[in-house]
Order: structure tokens, then C-alpha cells, then sequence
């Protein structure tokens, strides 16, 4: 009986582990905050070696603001007509100088991206490895795999370059940072961000009060309606986090500005959402005043979907199989790059990544693997058995 290809992937990652922390350290020491374009370059030049193959080819699509978004493409003749693309990004939260540099601490492994995402990218250049080095080509599916470069800020570039390559394909894998017990995200919520902007007539608060049109009284009325738009069954926030407006108490204010963050679950709720909040700007301007309504909807959410169901059984059982876990996460309040997949009918999931806690602090970490669990447990592989 032929051995399966996914225990001989296995077989050849077992010895493996040092060279994957060296890869991880080497993508770790160099900062590639989004902003610093020249760090980003440096590890997409980084990444091309460490994804260098016959067997793929690379595009990139430059960016005067970010490093370049990079796209391998499988150049083999697949035996089947699935495609599955593989999505991470190379850019990470922290600026030069805050957050720096690789380090062993004991069983932990410490430095910004272990976990979101070089330690996902490392994972899928390995799992690649594994299946091109034991594995008959043409019985693996034509891929290709994104890294874009702003994904820290809502992908506003990446998530075009993700769109290009992607059409069409039957399935996305995202390798965010894992879960705890390996739990494979299939929801999150939808993002969104919007700028109000009152407009009014500035006057001397004590000699012509009466000819002055208070900007910010027709703030404070739309916020007080924006805010009761939230709805917790259904999973819909709007949060008011920052008001500004006027010069000095005795100006009738002529501006005023409120920035808004909101989070749906689905494309439905995020229609009914900003349509609630463009008629409160028009109900809350009183006589003289109008509010203008800036930004919308940044990533729409990642929804659960019959495809995306059948993937996770697929994929789950494969994981298992593997010795890792395959439940599924709850809900996750924030957005990544799935949800541009999703977005597109293609059924996706997240969360592949090594495990481990911390992201987006000053502790992130991940634990190696042998060592004692913890509750968030080791950095592991999961290479989808076919």
C-alpha cells in the first residue's frame, strides 16, 4: 500500500525544527513596521530565498508607500482543477527602535511577528517543502500564495493584490497566529471607520450668539444617535472614540469632528449599518448646520458559509490526522486578510499560524515545540494531508 503523502511530508519535518527557528529569527530581526518601507523591503527580499523553488515562480506589484506585495505562483501541471491560495503578510505593528530583534528566552521564542505573521509564513514555506521534496507534483493543486505588505493597516493596497491573483480559486488559507488548542477561525468581524465632520457658522458667543450655528451641538445630537445603532445580539458596535471641535467658550463653534469605529458581522448588517449612520447626520444637523460623512466599511467581515464549512471538515480531519487539533474558533472581533477571500465566494479560513500569545504587545511569543504546553501552546506545523 503507497505510504500517504502527508506522512512523508511529516517524516521529512521531523529533524527540521532548528532550521525553521533560524529561518523565523533571521525574518524576525529585521523590523518591518508598514511604515518602513525600506525594513519591508528587506524582508521580502528575505522571503524570496527562503520560498526559492523550480517549482514556483514570483511576481511582485511595487508600492510607492509599502514594500511590495509578492505572489509565488505553482508552475507544475496539476492532475486536479482545485486551486488553493495561501495568504500572510510581511509587515508587522511595531516602528523601528520600540520593539526589536529576536531572542530565545528559555523555552520561548520573543520578537515582533513570531506569531503575526512571520511565524505563519515560515510555517508555510516549510509545510511547501515538505510536499515538493516527498510528494509527485501533479498531485498537488495549483497555488499561489500572497504576502502583502499593509495588512497592519486594513490591506488598502494588499487586499487588490489579493483580489488579482485570487479569482476563481476554490479555497484561501490564512496563517495568522494560531489559537489556543489549534481552533481555526471561520468568523470574524467586519471593520469599518468613519470621520464625522459638523459644519456650522462661527459668531461671538456674547454679542451675536443668535447668528452663530453650533457645530458641535450638531455633533453631540448625532453621536447620541450613532451610539444606540449598537446592537449586541447581532454583533454590531459603533464606538465614538475621539471628539474634537471649537476654539474657545465664547465662539460659537463652526467645526466639529468625530472619529467612529464599527463592527459588523455581516454584508447585510454593514449596509443597514452605515445607511443608520448617514440618515442620524442628517437628522442630527439642526438649522444652519449640516454633517458630512467620511469613510465606510474598510474589510468586510469573514461569514461562515456552506463551502467554508465543507473546507473545515477537509481540513480538520487532515489536522487531526497530523496530531494537532481541528475545532473551531469562536467569533473574532477583529478583521485580516480572510475576510477579503470571503468576501469574494471563496471559502476561507484563518488562523493556521504557530500558537502562542502576545501579538500586537510587547510580549509576543511563541513556545517550542517539545517543551511543556502551555495554554496557548507550542509552535507547531499543519501540513493538510490530500
Amino acid at each position: 500500500m503507497a505510504n500517504d503523502p502527508g506522512d512523508d511530508a511529516a517524516r521529512w519535518l521531523e529533524d527540521k525544527l532548528p532550521t525553521m527557528e533560524d529561518a523565523l529569527a533571521t525574518l524576525v530581526e529585521k523590523n518591518s513596521f508598514t511604515e518602513n518601507r525600506d525594513g519591508g523591503l528587506a524582508v521580502g527580499t528575505l522571503l524570496a530565498e527562503l520560498y526559492a523553488s523550480k517549482h514556483v515562480t514570483l511576481d511582485r506589484t511595487p508600492s510607492a508607500k509599502y514594500a511590495d506585495h509578492l505572489t509565488w505562483s505553482s508552475s507544475w501541471k496539476p492532475k486536479t482543477d482545485r486551486r488553493i491560495a495561501l495568504v500572510g503578510h510581511l509587515d508587522t505593528v511595531f516602528p523601528p527602535g520600540t520593539f526589536e530583534g529576536y531572542r530565545r528566552d528559555g523555552d520561548l521564542a520573543r520578537g515582533p511577528g513570531v506569531l503575526d505573521m512571520k511565524g505563519g509564513l515560515v510555517v508555510i514555506a516549510f509545510a511547501l517543502r515538505a510536499l515538493m521534496e516527498t510528494t509527485g507534483m501533479e498531485l498537488l493543486p495549483a497555488l499561489k500564495l500572497i504576502c502583502v505588505a499593509d495588512e497592519e493597516v486594513g490591506s488598502p493596497e494588499g487586499k487588490d493584490v489579493i483580489k488579482r491573483a485570487i479569482g476563481g480559486f476554490d479555497a484561501c488559507l490564512v496563517f495568522e497566529a494560531g489559537r489556543k488548542g489549534d481552533a481555526i477561525i471561520t468568523r470574524r468581524k467586519g471593520t469599518g471607520g468613519m470621520t464625522a465632520i459638523a459644519h456650522g457658522k462661527a459668531a461671538h458667543a456674547g454679542n451675536a450668539h443668535a447668528e452663530g450655528k453650533n457645530a458641535i451641538w450638531a455633533l453631540a445630537r448625532f453621536v447620541d444617535r450613532v451610539q444606540v445603532l449598537t446592537d449586541y445580539a447581532r454583533g454590531v458596535s459603533v464606538n465614538v472614540g475621539k471628539f474634537t471641535g471649537g476654539e474657545s467658550k465664547n465662539t460659537v463653534p463652526d467645526r466639529a469632528e468625530a472619529a467612529l469605529d464599527i463592527r459588523f458581522e455581516t454584508k447585510v448588517d454593514a449596509d443597514a449599518l452605515i445607511a443608520a449612520i448617514e440618515a442620524a447626520a442628517r437628522e442630527a444637523a439642526v438649522d444652519g448646520t449640516r454633517i458630512e460623512i467620511l469613510g465606510g466599511v474598510a474589510r468586510l467581515p469573514l461569514e461562515r458559509t456552506d463551502a467554508s464549512a465543507r473546507l473545515l471538515s477537509e481540513y480538520a480531519a487532515s489536522a487531526v490526522a497530523s496530531g494537532l487539533g481541528g475545532g473551531e474558533a469562536g467569533l473574532i472581533g477583529g478583521g485580516s486578510d480572510a475576510s477579503t477571500s470571503s468576501s469574494m465566494g471563496i471559502a476561507s479560513f484563518d488562523g493556521l499560524g504557530p500558537r502562542g500569545i502576545g501579538f500586537h504587545t510587547t510580549d509576543e511569543h511563541l513556545r517550542a515545540a517539545g517543551a511543556e504546553e502551555p495554554a496557548d501552546g507550542p509552535m507547531r506545523l499543519s501540513a493538510a494531508r490530500r
